[in-house]
């Protein structure tokens, strides 16, 4: 088995866009003293194993729409080079994605059995981004896909199984999430748009061009710190975590600007790398907050004890 070819089908770069919806609800659940270690970690398998079976899917069907050629400017594709068989990719999408769910069924007892119309919406999307009589990929639908299902749908469901409920400031966080998932797409749609042209792959780069990509790359950078604002507002210290994700990103956007063809490979990690960043430092914030809010409770609790 040619381990190198499997390993780069899996896209180990671009799994923090799914990680961070959760690492990002389990902190507000932190915050807000809900945190359930059990279910948090449950969804962050679940959430990884469901972009790894949507990543061998999008090989195999971009492989068979033709939309993957020989020698592209993005990573190599095992499947369109010969390195993995089309029947390989095909069985180990559907084996990523039957072990997806059945973590999600794990999930049950703590969030009950509503989940699993919403656990087979999430594996349907997984295969109908690339699959299917009308790929999301192929008419410039998958950043809406990228919104909802890593940041609307897995932020708002980690939360409300640790706590049982979601707020407003959850709903902004999930929709930040989703933004910062999206500027993934960008980068990878900004790399691929002289090959999605000639494949017939309608994405948002391809209708509005390279210069709004860029754009809207920068804006949904801002905004999502904007929709994270209600978390970060708390207390002093939150403000690092904006500040360092700002100059990070500002950063990779004017690389983005400069770069083209294999030249923004790095950058599409490094952008995912940002999007981790920002919120394994808002979740920390979050922990900190959280553990001051302990301390000052039971000082309160001595003093009075000592009166």
């Amino acid at each position: 088995m040619n381990w190198k070819s499997w390993k780069e089908a899996t896209r180990l770069h671009t799994l923090p866009v799914s990680s961070a919806g959760v690492v990002m609800a389990s902190g507000y659940a932190a915050m807000a003293g809900r945190f359930r270690w059990l279910p948090a970690l449950l969804c962050l398998v679940f959430a990884v194993l469901a972009q790894i079976a949507s990543n061998y899917a999008n090989e195999y069907y971009d492989y068979k729409n033709g939309s993957d050629k020989k020698g592209r400017e993005g990573f190599r594709r095992g499947v369109t080079e010969g390195d993995i068989s089309p029947e390989a990719m095909r069985r180990a999408t559907f084996v990523t994605l039957a072990l997806a769910c059945c973590v999600g069924c794990c999930l049950i007892p703590f969030g009950g059995w509503q989940l699993i119309p919403v656990g087979a919406l999430i594996a349907v999307f997984a295969l109908a981004y690339s699959g299917g009589p009308v790929p999301l990929s192929r008419v410039g639908l998958g950043d809406v896909a990228v919104l909802l299902f890593f940041g609307l749908v897995p932020v708002c469901l980690t939360y409300y199984l640790q706590t049982g409920g979601v707020t407003l400031r959850v709903v902004c966080g999930s929709f930040a999430i989703g933004l910062l998932g999206v500027n993934v797409l960008i980068v990878n749609n900004y790399r691929d748009i002289d090959d999605d042209k000639e494949a017939g792959k309608r994405t948002t780069v391809v209708r509005f061009g390279k210069k709004t990509a860029a754009i809207a790359y920068l804006v949904f950078g801002y905004i999502a710190v904007v929709l994270t604002s209600l978390v970060w507002a708390e207390e002093w210290y939150f403000v690092v975590a904006p500040a360092v994700y700002m100059v990070m990103h500002h950063a990779t956007w004017n690389k983005i600007r400069h770069s083209s063809g294999a030249a923004l490979n790095p950058l599409l990690g490094a952008t995912a790398r940002n999007m981790l960043v920002y919120t394994l430092l808002l979740t920390a914030c979050a922990v900190l907050y959280r553990l001051i809010l302990i301390i000052q409770i039971m000082r309160g609790d001595f003093v009075e004890c000592a009166a």
